[in-house]
């Protein structure tokens, strides 16, 4: 009987020791424990999965040019931030508000100017979010918040780590004025500006728009074709001559460019036809303006040289002469008076962007063309 209670018992603490192995963790079921285990596994795999994808993604984003995070940067921001979702809301809103406020009056502009050191306003960046700016084709690099360099940068918002572009729009960081040295920046020349020589506008001018301009744009064989709005590039506007001498230099502002948008609005809404516009003449160097080409008519005070006017002309056809825009079956001033009647429409609406407006002919090798300047009053010719 002693032996058999022995056995007894040795079962019995056979079958507990069992028991407590099997007893689950946390109060879970054998069951409960094993679809853990499983859950844990698929979950580390597809976080490496996810991992991998993520590298593999910036690698080919930075291929294509766009503008992206290291994978462990935007892991971090994603693991680190305390509301990922409100986190994207805010870059998409931040994104929203720099886009209407940087693209002009006429939501065409692509490209905004600066001095070294300075930056774009951030008025419309909600708190949290800062613009930054970025080289092309460098996604790992540090992006910049004052560029001190001259160059195009890409437009970019930032919260925390995580960063994204504003599209289509780039920072162009000058040279400034004081990079003029002797007429000349490098090998590409220049010449001097009236005022270096005390010359004035008219009175009834803004003053500032025949001062010395701010700086220059440097223009390489690299970047030359950025676009800066909707229909014009950096080379629509550069001088003529001095073909083989790289980088140019040019000084654009702006409100020309808008100006120029907002026109071609107008004539689509008037039923004008307007797919490609030529820019016959943009910034001429003070040089060009007194020596270059076919000097007849230029003004020593040329707003050419202040880099906010174009001789221009609509050639959809690209036969490189005016279009017929009144179709009377004839090119002469009267298409260009179609422009003008525009360039008229845009400063009533738009009475910071006035200036002057003049109609020329056919003449010397070309068809007939238009005028169009920001000189800050009206002039008509």
């Amino acid at each position: 009987m002693a032996d058999a209670g022995a056995g007894n018992n040795r079962v019995e603490r056979t079958v507990t020791a069992e028991s407590a192995m099997e007893r689950p963790r946390l109060g879970l079921s054998p069951r409960g424990a094993r679809w853990l285990n499983a859950t844990g596994w698929t979950l580390v795999s597809l976080f490496a999965l996810a991992w991998t994808w993520s590298i593999a993604y910036a690698r080919s984003a930075a291929e294509r040019g766009v503008l992206v995070a290291s994978p462990s940067a935007r892991l971090a921001a994603s693991l680190t931030g305390r509301d990922p979702t409100a986190t994207a809301y805010l870059t998409d809103a931040a994104l929203e508000a720099l886009a209407s406020a940087l693209r002009g009056r006429s939501g065409k502009l692509t490209v905004q100017t600066v001095l070294p050191g300075d930056t774009l306003r951030a008025d419309s960046v909600p708190p949290g979010a800062r613009i930054v700016y970025q080289s092309k084709g460098e996604t790992e690099v540090q992006p910049e918040s004052r560029p001190t360099t001259p160059g195009v940068r890409r437009v970019a918002v930032a919260v925390g780590n995580a960063l994204k572009p504003v599209a289509n729009l780039n920072l162009i960081t000058m040279q400034p004025f004081s990079a003029k040295r002797g007429g000349r920046i490098g090998q590409y020349l220049i010449g001097s500006w009236p005022s270096e020589r005390g010359a004035r506008g008219p009175s009834r001018a803004p003053a500032e728009r025949y001062a010395n301009p701010r700086g220059f744009i440097e223009v390489t064989r690299e970047n030359q074709h950025t676009p800066v709005s909707e229909h014009f590039r950096l080379s629509d506007f550069l001088t003529k001559g001095q073909a083989n001498v790289w980088p140019k230099y040019l000084v654009l502002e702006m409100r020309l460019v808008d100006k120029l948008e907002l026109v071609i609005s107008d004539l689509k809404r008037a039923g004008v036809n307007v797919e490609r516009v030529t820019v016959f003449s943009g910034f001429r160097t003070p040089s060009y303006n007194v020596g270059g080409g076919n000097t007849g008519g230029r003004a020593d005070l040329s707003r050419h040289m202040y880099g906010d006017a174009a001789d221009l002309y609509i050639d959809n056809d690209g036969n490189a002469t005016m279009d017929d825009l009144d179709r009377d079956g004839r090119i002469d001033t009267r298409d260009v008076r179609v422009i003008l009647e525009a360039v008229d429409r845009v400063e009533r609406a738009n009475p910071e962007l006035i200036g002057g407006a003049g109609v020329y002919p056919a003449c010397c090798g070309h068809g007939p063309f238009i005028h169009i300047d920001t000189r800050g009053y009206r002039a008509r010719w």
